[in-house]
Protein backbone atom coordinates (compact mmCIF):
# COMPACT_ATOMS: atom_id res chain seq x y z
CA UNK A 1 0.00 0.00 0.00
CA UNK A 2 0.61 3.76 -0.56
CA UNK A 3 0.61 6.02 1.99
CA UNK A 4 0.58 9.87 2.17
CA UNK A 5 2.07 11.29 5.25
CA UNK A 6 0.05 15.27 6.08
CA UNK A 7 1.13 16.62 9.04
CA UNK A 8 -1.54 19.66 9.76
CA UNK A 9 -3.71 17.04 8.51
CA UNK A 10 -7.44 18.95 9.70
CA UNK A 11 -7.51 22.85 9.23
CA UNK A 12 -7.08 25.05 6.12
CA UNK A 13 -4.53 23.64 3.15
CA UNK A 14 -3.62 20.59 4.99
CA UNK A 15 -7.04 19.44 5.65
CA UNK A 16 -7.98 20.12 2.45
CA UNK A 17 -4.86 17.69 0.54
CA UNK A 18 -5.67 15.11 3.06
CA UNK A 19 -9.22 14.71 1.93
CA UNK A 20 -7.46 14.96 -1.92
CA UNK A 21 -5.36 12.51 -1.73
CA UNK A 22 -7.41 9.77 -0.41
CA UNK A 23 -9.57 10.10 -3.39
CA UNK A 24 -7.04 10.38 -6.01
CA UNK A 25 -4.66 9.52 -6.38
CA UNK A 26 -5.96 7.15 -4.03
CA UNK A 27 -3.69 7.22 -1.05
CA UNK A 28 -4.04 5.77 2.59
CA UNK A 29 -3.32 8.82 4.72
CA UNK A 30 -1.12 9.16 8.10
CA UNK A 31 -2.20 12.35 9.52
CA UNK A 32 -1.08 14.33 12.50
CA UNK A 33 -2.80 16.61 14.24
CA UNK A 34 -2.88 18.96 17.68
CA UNK A 35 -6.53 17.93 18.18
CA UNK A 36 -7.56 21.56 17.98
CA UNK A 37 -10.14 20.54 15.36
CA UNK A 38 -11.62 17.01 16.24
CA UNK A 39 -14.79 17.55 14.69
CA UNK A 40 -12.59 18.08 11.45
CA UNK A 41 -10.56 14.84 12.64
CA UNK A 42 -13.54 12.70 13.17
CA UNK A 43 -15.05 13.57 8.58
CA UNK A 44 -11.81 13.39 7.48
CA UNK A 45 -11.63 9.95 9.12
CA UNK A 46 -15.33 9.13 7.73
CA UNK A 47 -14.03 10.31 4.38
CA UNK A 48 -11.10 8.51 4.06
CA UNK A 49 -13.61 5.27 4.83
CA UNK A 50 -15.56 6.19 2.11
CA UNK A 51 -13.05 6.65 -0.56
CA UNK A 52 -11.81 3.05 0.48
CA UNK A 53 -8.36 4.37 2.24
CA UNK A 54 -7.15 3.27 5.10
CA UNK A 55 -6.72 5.93 7.73
CA UNK A 56 -4.50 6.58 10.77
CA UNK A 57 -5.02 10.07 12.45
CA UNK A 58 -1.73 10.99 15.39
CA UNK A 59 -2.84 13.29 17.79
CA UNK A 60 0.23 15.39 18.40
CA UNK A 61 2.61 18.17 18.16
CA UNK A 62 4.39 17.70 14.89
CA UNK A 63 6.74 20.66 14.99
CA UNK A 64 9.77 19.27 17.23
CA UNK A 65 12.42 16.94 16.56
CA UNK A 66 11.29 14.01 18.98
CA UNK A 67 8.02 14.06 17.42
CA UNK A 68 9.44 13.89 14.15
CA UNK A 69 11.14 10.51 15.55
CA UNK A 70 7.95 9.20 17.51
CA UNK A 71 5.50 10.23 14.63
CA UNK A 72 7.72 8.43 12.37
CA UNK A 73 8.06 4.94 14.52
CA UNK A 74 3.99 5.08 14.63
CA UNK A 75 3.92 5.52 11.03
CA UNK A 76 6.48 2.32 10.50
CA UNK A 77 4.47 0.16 12.60
CA UNK A 78 1.25 1.23 10.74
CA UNK A 79 2.77 1.30 6.98
CA UNK A 80 5.53 -0.28 6.94
CA UNK A 81 9.16 0.08 5.20
CA UNK A 82 9.08 1.81 1.61
CA UNK A 83 5.15 3.22 1.91
CA UNK A 84 5.48 6.78 1.88
CA UNK A 85 4.88 8.15 -1.50
CA UNK A 86 3.94 11.63 -0.56
CA UNK A 87 4.80 13.31 2.57
CA UNK A 88 2.94 17.27 3.03
CA UNK A 89 4.34 19.80 5.64
CA UNK A 90 1.30 22.04 6.24
CA UNK A 91 1.95 23.29 9.89
CA UNK A 92 0.84 26.27 10.94
CA UNK A 93 1.90 27.11 13.91
CA UNK A 94 3.87 30.55 14.69
CA UNK A 95 3.93 33.63 16.90
CA UNK A 96 3.26 37.26 15.15
CA UNK A 97 4.41 40.38 16.81
CA UNK A 98 7.16 42.85 16.36
CA UNK A 99 10.69 42.85 16.56
CA UNK A 100 11.97 45.42 18.55
CA UNK A 101 8.39 48.20 17.92
CA UNK A 102 6.67 48.56 20.88
CA UNK A 103 6.44 47.26 24.50
CA UNK A 104 6.14 43.54 23.79
CA UNK A 105 8.44 42.40 21.39
CA UNK A 106 8.94 38.68 20.05
CA UNK A 107 10.54 36.44 23.11
CA UNK A 108 13.25 34.32 22.07
CA UNK A 109 11.44 31.39 22.54
CA UNK A 110 8.18 32.17 20.59
CA UNK A 111 10.89 32.87 17.40
CA UNK A 112 12.16 29.21 17.98
CA UNK A 113 9.10 27.95 18.31
CA UNK A 114 8.16 29.61 15.02
CA UNK A 115 11.43 28.32 13.36
CA UNK A 116 10.99 24.79 14.92
CA UNK A 117 7.44 24.33 13.34
CA UNK A 118 7.36 25.93 9.88
CA UNK A 119 10.81 25.27 8.90
CA UNK A 120 13.05 22.62 10.99
CA UNK A 121 10.43 20.14 11.66
CA UNK A 122 10.35 19.50 7.26
CA UNK A 123 14.32 18.77 7.96
CA UNK A 124 13.45 16.71 11.28
CA UNK A 125 10.63 14.78 9.38
CA UNK A 126 12.72 14.13 6.27
CA UNK A 127 15.56 12.53 8.54
CA UNK A 128 13.22 10.37 10.35
CA UNK A 129 11.64 9.24 7.19
CA UNK A 130 14.88 8.26 5.34
CA UNK A 131 16.21 6.57 8.52
CA UNK A 132 13.21 4.21 8.55
CA UNK A 133 13.24 3.63 5.12
CA UNK A 134 9.99 4.46 4.91
CA UNK A 135 10.07 6.42 1.63
CA UNK A 136 8.96 4.53 -1.54
CA UNK A 137 11.83 3.22 -3.35
CA UNK A 138 10.02 4.38 -6.81
CA UNK A 139 10.13 7.97 -5.94
CA UNK A 140 8.85 10.31 -3.10
CA UNK A 141 6.95 13.28 -2.92
CA UNK A 142 8.21 15.66 0.13
CA UNK A 143 6.23 18.78 -0.14
CA UNK A 144 6.43 21.97 1.85
CA UNK A 145 3.96 24.74 1.79
CA UNK A 146 4.29 28.82 1.54
CA UNK A 147 2.80 32.01 0.94
CA UNK A 148 4.03 35.34 -0.56
CA UNK A 149 4.59 36.80 2.82
CA UNK A 150 8.16 36.39 2.98
CA UNK A 151 8.00 38.65 -0.19
CA UNK A 152 5.94 41.68 1.81
CA UNK A 153 6.52 43.26 4.61
CA UNK A 154 2.95 42.79 6.34
CA UNK A 155 3.23 44.00 9.87
CA UNK A 156 3.68 41.66 12.64
CA UNK A 157 4.71 38.56 10.21
CA UNK A 158 8.56 39.25 10.02
CA UNK A 159 9.13 36.26 12.29
CA UNK A 160 7.38 33.92 9.77
CA UNK A 161 8.71 35.45 7.15
CA UNK A 162 12.07 34.16 7.95
CA UNK A 163 10.89 31.24 8.96
CA UNK A 164 9.88 30.57 5.32
CA UNK A 165 12.82 31.46 3.95
CA UNK A 166 14.70 28.96 5.95
CA UNK A 167 12.28 26.54 4.67
CA UNK A 168 12.87 27.37 1.34
CA UNK A 169 16.34 26.75 1.62
CA UNK A 170 16.07 23.41 3.35
CA UNK A 171 14.09 22.64 0.32
CA UNK A 172 16.54 23.26 -2.19
CA UNK A 173 19.04 21.07 0.07
CA UNK A 174 17.07 18.19 0.42
CA UNK A 175 16.41 17.41 -3.20
CA UNK A 176 19.65 17.66 -4.24
CA UNK A 177 20.64 14.98 -1.13
CA UNK A 178 17.49 13.06 -2.19
CA UNK A 179 17.24 13.38 -5.89
CA UNK A 180 19.48 10.99 -7.01
CA UNK A 181 17.11 8.11 -5.35
CA UNK A 182 14.51 9.10 -7.02
CA UNK A 183 12.91 11.40 -4.58
CA UNK A 184 11.49 14.87 -5.29
CA UNK A 185 11.21 17.66 -2.56
CA UNK A 186 9.04 21.11 -3.56
CA UNK A 187 7.75 23.86 -1.88
CA UNK A 188 4.37 25.19 -3.16
CA UNK A 189 3.55 29.35 -2.83
CA UNK A 190 -0.53 29.91 -3.42
CA UNK A 191 -1.72 32.43 -2.63
CA UNK A 192 -3.64 34.29 0.51
CA UNK A 193 -7.35 32.37 1.79
CA UNK A 194 -9.79 32.66 4.26
CA UNK A 195 -8.01 30.43 6.81
CA UNK A 196 -7.56 30.40 10.72
CA UNK A 197 -4.16 30.97 10.53
CA UNK A 198 -4.32 34.07 8.00
CA UNK A 199 -6.93 35.80 10.54
CA UNK A 200 -4.01 35.42 13.38
CA UNK A 201 -1.54 37.37 11.02
CA UNK A 202 -4.01 40.30 9.64
CA UNK A 203 -6.19 42.22 11.84
CA UNK A 204 -9.60 42.62 11.25
CA UNK A 205 -9.22 45.92 8.95
CA UNK A 206 -6.71 44.75 6.58
CA UNK A 207 -8.76 41.03 6.58
CA UNK A 208 -11.38 43.49 5.38
CA UNK A 209 -9.18 44.99 2.83
CA UNK A 210 -7.85 41.77 1.46
CA UNK A 211 -11.07 40.53 0.83
CA UNK A 212 -12.20 43.26 -1.42
CA UNK A 213 -9.23 43.45 -3.17
CA UNK A 214 -8.93 39.34 -3.81
CA UNK A 215 -11.85 40.13 -6.12
CA UNK A 216 -9.79 42.35 -8.18
CA UNK A 217 -6.05 41.30 -7.49
CA UNK A 218 -5.63 38.52 -9.76
CA UNK A 219 -6.34 37.86 -13.48
CA UNK A 220 -8.63 35.54 -12.53
CA UNK A 221 -10.71 38.50 -10.28
CA UNK A 222 -11.07 35.38 -7.51
CA UNK A 223 -8.91 34.08 -4.69
CA UNK A 224 -7.47 30.97 -4.87
CA UNK A 225 -9.44 28.04 -2.91
CA UNK A 226 -7.58 25.22 -0.51
CA UNK A 227 -9.97 22.60 -2.94
CA UNK A 228 -7.57 24.48 -5.63
CA UNK A 229 -4.13 23.77 -4.27
CA UNK A 230 -5.12 20.28 -2.71
CA UNK A 231 -6.34 19.15 -6.68
CA UNK A 232 -2.31 20.70 -7.51
CA UNK A 233 -1.06 18.48 -4.95
CA UNK A 234 -2.34 15.19 -6.60
CA UNK A 235 -0.51 16.39 -9.91
CA UNK A 236 2.54 16.94 -7.96
CA UNK A 237 2.06 13.64 -6.22
CA UNK A 238 2.13 12.39 -10.15
CA UNK A 239 4.23 11.34 -12.71
CA UNK A 240 3.30 14.73 -14.40
CA UNK A 241 4.98 16.24 -11.61
CA UNK A 242 8.10 14.06 -11.58
CA UNK A 243 10.44 17.04 -12.88
CA UNK A 244 9.85 19.44 -10.54
CA UNK A 245 12.38 19.54 -7.49
CA UNK A 246 14.04 22.19 -6.01
CA UNK A 247 11.41 24.02 -6.68
CA UNK A 248 9.25 27.14 -5.21
CA UNK A 249 6.13 26.96 -7.39
CA UNK A 250 3.97 29.69 -7.51
CA UNK A 251 0.68 28.90 -7.32
CA UNK A 252 -0.80 32.78 -6.82
CA UNK A 253 -2.34 32.90 -9.98
CA UNK A 254 -0.46 36.45 -10.14
CA UNK A 255 -1.35 37.69 -6.62
CA UNK A 256 2.01 38.41 -5.66
CA UNK A 257 2.45 42.04 -7.91
CA UNK A 258 -0.77 43.47 -5.70
CA UNK A 259 0.10 42.21 -2.70
CA UNK A 260 2.67 44.96 -2.87
CA UNK A 261 0.00 47.39 -2.87
CA UNK A 262 -2.05 45.84 -0.01
CA UNK A 263 0.88 46.61 2.06
CA UNK A 264 2.54 50.26 0.75
CA UNK A 265 -1.11 51.26 -0.45
CA UNK A 266 -3.11 50.04 2.54
CA UNK A 267 -6.05 52.44 1.69
CA UNK A 268 -6.64 51.09 -1.81
CA UNK A 269 -9.62 49.11 -2.14
CA UNK A 270 -8.56 47.27 -5.46
CA UNK A 271 -6.19 47.26 -8.27
CA UNK A 272 -7.61 48.41 -11.79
Amino acid sequence: MSWAVVLGATSGAGEAIAREVVRRPGLDLFGVHRGNHLSAAEALEQHAGDSGRAVHLRRADAGTAAAAEAGADELLAVAGPHSVRLFVHAIANASIGLFVHGEQWLRPDQIERTFASMAHSFVWWAQALVKRDLLHPGGARLLGLTSPLGESLIRNTGVVSAAKGALEVYVRHLAFELGPRGHRVNLLKYGATRTTALGRVLDDGTLGRLDRMLQRMTPARRPCSLEEVARFVTVLAGEEGAWFNGATIDFTGGEVQSLYDLVVHPDAEALE
